[in-house]
């Protein structure tokens, strides 16, 4: 048995840290003495810490590694590495494209000397937005959950026999946007108006296309609200996005298409 500064010392974390585990269930000392309040860890209790720390690496949160620690089916804690995995491999293709992104925004800048060019390249035209009819899901979300939601709109694609047209979007009704909470709806077209939730009728709109990996996306929205103020139109309804190529199509983030639209009207 080991006091706790001798198991911090063992397992390279701090005292804080064990009491911090030792609080919210993470890893409880395996004795307690009763007169003195001390903490006394078992040698086998290192490699559960070694676990937790290797967890952290893979970058799960405390709540997530709580829950592998009380699994005990080999599947379900692979399906779980697994989808951190996947997680992992997102952010470092999110992580290259930036590192892309900022070689050009230096190269351009050093040219040029406008730090600001790379918002000049958007070309936005007035037309009609397509007509869709769409199986729909709209909730207060995070931009990070689409995923899962598009996923509930695929499995109903298949249990439904309907046929998508391709055509894959999102439509933000918050009149402010919240990264990790708004008012979103998700959709994909389909061709069965029977099966479709809704139809969203073909209206007037402020166009443009981002070119690139979605954490720049703000620019086109940016490009486009600007247009819209030196045409002399105003906005006419919840801006939306259709992904015309993406990480659907097995491309890298620099490929990627995003057609952005806002409905207008003129003053």
């Amino acid at each position: 048995m080991f006091q706790i500064g001798a198991f911090s010392k063992i397992c390279h974390v701090s005292v804080k840290t064990l009491r911090h585990y030792d609080k919210i269930g993470l890893l409880a000392p395996a004795e307690v003495d009763r007169m003195t309040g001390y903490r006394y860890y078992k040698a086998q209790q290192a490699d559960t810490m070694n676990y937790i720390q290797r967890l952290k690496r893979y970058g799960f949160s405390l709540e997530e590694i709580q829950t592998l620690l009380t699994l005990s089916d080999n599947q379900e804690i692979s399906r779980h590495l697994r989808q951190q995995k996947e997680r992992l491999q997102r952010r470092q293709q999110e992580t290259d494209s930036i590192l892309k992104e900022l070689q050009a925004h230096i190269a351009v800048f050093e040219r040029t000397g406008d730090v600001m060019t790379y918002q000049k390249g958007y070309v936005v035209e007035v037309g009609t937005s397509p007509a869709m009819q769409v199986l729909a899901n709209r909730t207060r979300m995070g931009v990070d959950e689409f995923g899962k939601y598009y996923g509930v709109l695929f499995e109903r694609i298949s249990r439904e026999k309907a046929t998508p047209t391709g055509q894959i979007g999102a439509r933000y009704h918050d009149e402010e946007f919240h990264h990790d909470s708004s008012d979103i709806e998700v959709f994909v077209g389909i061709r069965e108006a029977d099966k479709a939730d809704a139809v969203l009728e073909s209206c007037e709109c402020a166009r443009t296309v981002h070119r690139g990996g979605y954490s720049t996306l703000s620019e086109a929205y940016s490009a486009v609200a600007g247009w819209i103020v030196e045409q002399g139109y105003e906005m006419a309804g919840a801006p939306f996005e259709l992904y015309m190529r993406s990480r659907m199509d097995a491309l890298p983030p620099e490929q990627w298409e995003t057609e952005v639209y806002f409905p207008v009207c003129r003053k």
